[in-house]
């Protein structure tokens, strides 16, 4: 369920950035999902964390959104061809195993470290064959732009493991997108016009990501974090472009060959290995 809901974040992102800059669109949506998850949590009586534990919490919110997030989406925004963004995303799980060990104490065993690398060639397949990794039209700054969103996830995927895994899920969500909203907004009005179309895709966009993905899923990311291994958790993200390449054939009829099926085979393979190791 997670790996499919966290898919639909890219076909609603290409809907919706069309009409809106990706600041701005963060912004609207870290806002309406505050407003959202507030009066749950106060209606919920559901428990606020002390001093410290809201600071860590405060910590992953600007790891997990706002930088993972802000990556994705500004450096699409400035050309960057979305597979290439996913390829590079995609490095998560290997970055996240790669420091596993000595941060929460959890082996990575022969077996895992084979999965992982047969999981990323498996994404590297799908994506040459759907995307093509055209180039032109992007510059460093979008390639390191995606590469802080690889920092953000991963980073915010372990800080959450060992500081935030008890934190009350709705208070927890308050605080981290109150924390990610602050440095959206001032981006935005430092660098964006903030002009928004409301044009109909636009607002189904921005209501599936506020509601599914900012709310739904990213709860069931912190409960698979809570309760499993960082590793591999982190590996089912390697099932995540081939996810979004299958809804885009579903939703556009973005053709699929014969070469992405194969790396979705690959990429399951690759993710059974790590979940037996």
């Amino acid at each position: 369920m997670f790996v499919l809901l966290w898919s639909t974040g890219f076909v609603a992102a290409k809907a919706g950035l069309p009409f809106v800059e990706p600041m701005t669109f963060l912004a609207i949506r870290f806002a309406l999902v505050v407003a959202l998850m507030l009066p749950v949590a106060l209606l919920v009586r559901a428990a606020w964390p002390n001093a410290a534990l809201a600071g860590h919490i405060v910590v992953v919110g600007l790891l997990m959104h706002g930088a993972y997030l802000g990556g994705v989406f500004s450096s699409i925004h400035h050309g960057l061809p979305a597979g290439l963004s996913a390829l590079i995303v995609g490095l998560q799980p290997v970055l996240t195993a790669t420091v596993v060990g000595p941060l929460l104490g959890e082996r990575v065993s022969a077996r895992q470290w084979l999965g992982l690398v047969v999981g990323f060639g498996g994404v590297a397949v799908v994506l040459f064959e759907r995307y093509g990794f055209g180039s032109g039209g992007f510059g460093a700054g979008a390639v390191l732009l995606s590469v802080l969103a690889l920092v953000g996830i991963s980073a915010g995927t372990l800080y959450q493991k060992r500081y935030c895994a008890q934190a009350n899920l709705y208070t927890g969500a308050v605080i981290q997108y109150v924390a990610a909203f602050v440095p959206m907004l001032g981006l935005a009005l430092a660098l964006e016009t903030m002009e928004v179309t409301w044009a109909p895709p636009l607002i189904g966009a921005m209501a599936w990501l506020t509601l599914v993905l900012s709310v739904g899923t990213v709860s069931l990311l912190y409960l698979l974090i809570r309760r499993g291994a960082v590793s591999k958790i982190a590996s089912l993200f390697f099932l995540v472009p081939p996810s979004t390449a299958l809804i885009a054939w579903l939703m556009f009829d973005e053709q699929l060959g014969l070469l992405a099926l194969g790396g979705i085979a690959l990429t399951a393979v690759g993710v059974w290995l790590v979940q037996k190791g």
